[in-house]
């Protein structure tokens, strides 16, 4: 790894040739005189010099004409490309300076921004920006800092502020080893957090030095230092000290998630767009680009594109400086990055956590006797079914299953059935069977009628272990289904298991390395030989060595040399060989955004990851799209209050669990009557509640 400090600047935007500020100067004043003016002209005039030419420019424009540059493009220009050229005009100083101004004056904070800049400039930009902020505003941005934050995130803050971190690049191993050790023995080894400990050691180390400490800290802790400062910080200092670790870690990668989050979804946040890209154009644009389609399914230039309009896309493409999608090799920096990626999924060992546990005090015959008094009579109680199936695991549903019959002598799940509708029935009987026999019906539902849902054919057997495959297998249709249709893909759950062969991971590297220059189909038919049937860790492996054999992408390599239900089976085996959690986080997230819900594969991924890896899904969630799981579906499904009761019922499970309890609003919603929604939606959300 290399800082930006020590290589060649990888902007877009540098130096032009033949410069002549005068010349430069006259051509603003004609595109600005007169009624109207040229914004082609000015974005093409200004996106092609460098800020040091265009501080000449703006002496030359005072010099010929007398005039303000900045004053006169504010008056011509307007919206979101008047902020976007008159920040160009700006010194990277006075930049930074404004941006922090504005974070921090009046009602409020945009602690966002405060951790952006600050997490990620070099001792150098910090200075000069705490002196061009005392020049331009009179003021002390520590001081003024300080008023506006509190707690462990306005020392880090300070520390950061002071821009003193140890820039030589000499690394002690002895220091390196006892700092790995301090910061677990300051978190996970101990009850509560050691704050300052990770204040002093994040805060003044050298970008080397940290590297090094991140390695060693995942073999003392087993964890990553993110999984740590996860589970052990919260807010804005969590936000912080993550900001900090990933900036040691890439700066450009760090940027290239905060483009993405800038953009996705309705609206976009334009002074983060404007900010990072007029930043970054004359330092590691290529390396952020670049890092970008790494992480992400498309270039950072058709983003910008579908993101944006008018003179405003223009300039921002030009400081973007051209489309990545059909490159199919990385940068330097980037091909580091992705194979330190692969590094250190290898590495980590994920503690998966389940959101739903056995009861204690199970009494599976009281449990029985309680359900069948809920559907009794006229009516049905389905606050009594919800609390009862949404708080035990699914063992203890398959005792009262077992002892509804021999107790009442009738069919729990017919009863079930006859009592409920849409989707809180299907929730509810979901959450009644066996994992083996919710695979065999979401893979029966996947085939029938018109059409197939590859999508969740591939879901279910990219994600399953052998032996949940094979116990999906012993009902012979479903077997059928899975020989007609993916067999090919993905065997009968025979793959390998155990951890990885180096050599071999090395071989199986250069096949599928070899395999990509060769016919379609022999590619097609190498690729399916390994990552069809070797072991997770075992790929992980493979496919940090295929970056080093080709300095290309694995995931890229799919995407545009394959198509069809290979491509999506491929693809969906490498994101879940990475980050399983992440996989089915970004699953939920096409599950709920946009118009309508997949209500199927809503149920499907949250009933089926509720004992296993739920509580690590939400994790990924929010890291991946910056809101929680619960704020989500808040916003994007429908909400219908429920019943004053079920509000009760509600409060008291928020104040037993820790988690959000909104979340299957959308699944629970039944079109027959405003009660049956208000309970389908207690169902899914007291279910979420005490996962």
């Amino acid at each position: 790894h290399v800082s930006p400090a020590q290589h060649e600047t990888r902007g877009t935007i540098s130096d032009a040739a033949d410069f002549d500020p005068t010349a430069d100067a006259e051509t603003l004043y004609n595109a600005m005189k007169g009624i109207g003016s040229d914004k082609e002209a000015i974005l093409d005039l200004v996106t092609a010099r460098s800020n040091a030419q265009r501080q000449e420019i703006i002496g030359a424009y005072k010099c010929s004409f007398g005039k303000d540059l900045i004053e006169d493009l504010k008056y011509e220009l307007t919206g979101k490309f008047e902020r976007l050229i008159v920040s160009l005009m700006r010194t990277p100083a006075y930049l930074d300076a404004k941006e922090i101004h504005d974070a921090v004056k009046g009602v409020g904070t945009n602690e966002r921004c405060l951790i952006e800049i600050l997490a990620s400039r070099d001792n150098k930009q910090t200075q000069d920006m705490v002196a061009a902020y005392k020049d331009a505003y009179g003021r002390d941005m520590e001081e003024d800092i300080i008023t506006d934050t509190s707690g462990h995130f306005k020392k880090m803050l300070v520390v950061l502020i002071q821009g003193t971190r140890d820039e030589s690049g000499v690394v002690d191993a002895d220091l390196v080893q006892q700092d790995a050790q301090d910061l677990y023995e300051a978190g996970e080894a101990q009850w509560g957090t050691d704050e300052a400990k990770f204040i002093m050691i994040l805060g003044n180390r050298s970008v080397t030095h940290l590297r090094m400490v991140f390695d060693e800290y995942e073999k003392v802790a087993e964890m990553s230092i993110e999984d740590s400062i996860k589970n052990e910080l919260s807010g804005d200092f969590e936000r912080l000290m993550l900001a900090v670790v990933q900036c040691i870690r890439s700066v450009p990668m760090f940027f290239a998630k905060r483009l993405y989050k800038a953009m996705k979804g309705l609206g976009t946040a334009d002074n983060t767009l404007i900010r990072i890209m007029i930043s970054r154009s004359e330092i590691d644009m290529l390396d952020i680009r670049e890092c970008f389609r790494l992480r992400y399914e498309k270039s950072l230039y058709n983003m910008i594109k579908d993101d944006t309009s008018g003179d405003y896309k223009r300039t921002l493409l030009n400081l973007c400086g051209g489309d990545d999608d059909l490159a199919g090799e990385f940068f330097p920096e980037a091909a580091q990055i992705a194979y330190k990626m692969w590094e250190l999924s290898a590495m980590t060992k994920v503690q998966l956590r389940p959101t739903i546990r056995p009861a204690s005090d199970f009494d599976p015959a009281a449990d029985a006797q309680a359900l069948r008094k809920a559907m009794k009579g006229f009516g049905t109680d389905e606050d009594t079914i919800i609390d009862i199936v949404t708080q035990r695991s699914n063992a203890q549903r398959q005792e009262i299953r077992q002892t509804f019959k021999s107790l009442l002598g009738r069919n729990l799940m017919k009863d079930l059935k006859s009592e409920l509708s849409k989707n809180l029935e299907r929730l509810i009987i979901g959450l009644m069977m066996t994992p083996a026999e919710f695979d065999a019906k979401m893979m029966k539902k996947a085939i029938e009628g018109a059409g197939t849902d590859e999508h969740a054919l591939i879901e279910i057997l990219v994600t399953r272990s052998n032996e949940e495959i094979q116990a999906m297998n012993s009902e012979c249709y479903i077997k059928k289904v899975i020989y007609t249709n993916f067999s090919s893909f993905f065997g009968q759950g025979a793959r390998e298991e155990g951890q990885a062969d180096l050599e071999r991971a090395d071989a199986d590297a250069q096949e599928l390395a070899n395999a990509c220059n060769g016919e379609s189909d022999d590619m097609e038919m190498k690729f399916m030989s390994i990552l069809c049937t070797r072991s997770f860790p075992h790929l992980r492996r493979v496919f940090q060595e295929f970056v080093r054999h080709t300095n290309k992408d694995i995931e890229q390599i799919i995407k545009k040399e394959m198509s069809g239900d290979v491509k999506h089976a491929f693809y969906a085996i490498v994101r879940s060989v990475k980050n399983q959690p992440s996989y089915f986080a970004d699953r939920l997230y096409k599950a709920i955004k946009g118009l309508g819900t997949d209500d199927r594969a809503l149920i499907r991924i949250m009933v089926s990851r509720s004992e296993i890896d739920l509580f690590n899904i939400r994790k990924e969630f929010k890291e991946a799209h910056d809101v929680s799981l619960h704020e989500f579906i808040q916003v994007e499904t429908m909400i219908v209050s429920p019943s004053p009761c079920l509000l009760t019922l509600f409060c008291a499970y928020v104040l037993f669990s820790s988690l959000c309890f909104w979340t299957f609003f959308r699944v629970a919603f039944d079109s027959h009557s405003e009660h049956a929604t208000a309970h389908s939606s207690s169902a899914a959300v007291v279910g979420y509640g005490n996962l």
